[in-house]
């Protein structure tokens, strides 16, 4: 049995022909085959701020905390499944609602959400050294022996395309899990990687806003892990 699965166009064909990219003000998605790869940030967004992506971005309580926190960088929250991209969408919503947020403030102009696959979107989308960081929290772990293959970090395009697109200068990964076994993989992963070297793990201005897995988890007793990635050029080293 094929340890990785093959992630072929005609694979990506089947997976992202509903694709989007869909702004949070202007309440409205665009399909993803509409825009040019690479992405030039700053025609996007409209201003030169740093980038920084969730993976996963689930019910997107981290993109919504930290995108308020910091107006001052964009956000782009990348997700698979269509009804966790609805439910990100609703609390959005609900938060504008709640406090009165008038759309024309600009609050959230800095946010895209993404309905897409991961590997698919960096791959193609994602221009070489643009990203600030990635936000990759409690990845599916897939846990039974014959899924295990479809683990984002067992896919050697991914990773290829990860620590291509992190700015070289600063460019961080951060990783959180509650899975002890697929942690030590992800670690062993990266550790083949020559451009991407750990540093302290509680670094990071946004190491208090917990996801709704993480919230769920803490209260169940879970062990929490976690880890920190730094780009770096290798004529440093």
């Amino acid at each position: 049995m094929r340890e990785n699965p093959d992630y072929n166009d005609i694979y990506y064909q089947n997976t992202t022909i509903h694709s989007q990219i869909i702004d949070i003000i202007a309440e409205r998605g665009v399909p993803l085959c509409e825009f040019p790869g690479p992405i030039n940030w700053e025609t996007f967004f409209g201003n030169p701020h740093p980038v920084e992506i969730e993976i996963g971005s689930g019910k997107g309580r981290f993109l919504l905390e930290a995108s308020k926190r910091h107006p001052a960088v964009n956000y782009i929250g990348i997700e698979r499944a269509q009804k966790y991209v609805a439910l990100t969408q609703e609390r959005f919503e609900k938060y504008m609602r709640h406090f009165g947020v008038d759309r024309a403030s600009g609050m959230f102009s800095n946010v895209r959400l993404v309905w897409t696959d991961a590997n698919y979107f960096l791959t193609r989308y994602v221009p070489n050294g643009s990203i600030q960081a990635y936000h990759i929290y409690f990845p599916d772990p897939w846990p039974k022996k014959r899924q295990r293959k479809r683990r984002i970090f067992r896919n050697q395009d991914f990773l290829s395309a990860l620590t291509r697109t992190l700015n070289i200068e600063d460019g961080r990964l951060y990783i959180t899990t509650d899975y002890a076994e697929y942690f030590q993989e992800i670690q062993e992963r990266l550790a083949g990687l020559s451009t991407l070297h750990p540093i302290e793990s509680g670094l990071g201005p946004d190491r208090d806003i917990a996801t709704n897995f993480e919230m769920k988890y803490v209260l169940e007793g879970r062990d929490i892990y976690r880890a920190v990635y730094e780009r770096f050029s290798p004529q440093h080293t």
